[in-house]
């Protein structure tokens, strides 16, 4: 089982080191493929990609962050991550329908 953290913002990464998140593996991109049950992904993923690591029978804990308008899109620090109340919340995500489903 490994605890994957996947961010490509160094911010992040500091968060996660100075709250003591166990981490195995940091990666700047997620290949679905490479997940395995029991495994635990942790980040900030588009729905698809979250849905892929449930379905894969792994778990998706969710960086979730309290983001003002005004900071989207800057390059965020381990204080600001702070400042913005920075949370690991766990999430089981599925998809229900394909597209052409909805026809």
């Amino acid at each position: 089982m490994t605890t994957w953290f996947i961010t490509r913002h160094p911010g992040a990464r500091r968060w996660a080191e100075v709250h003591n998140v166990l981490v195995d593996r940091y990666c700047t991109h997620l290949d679905p493929s490479e997940i395995q049950p029991g495994d635990t992904v942790i980040g900030t993923l588009p729905v698809h990609l979250a849905a892929a690591v449930c379905s894969a029978g792994a778990s998706y804990i969710n960086l979730s962050i309290d983001l003002p308008a005004h900071t989207r899109g800057k390059e965020l620090s381990c204080e600001q991550l702070m400042q913005f109340n920075a949370r690991l919340e766990a999430f089981h995500t599925e998809r229900i329908a394909k597209p052409d489903d909805h026809k």
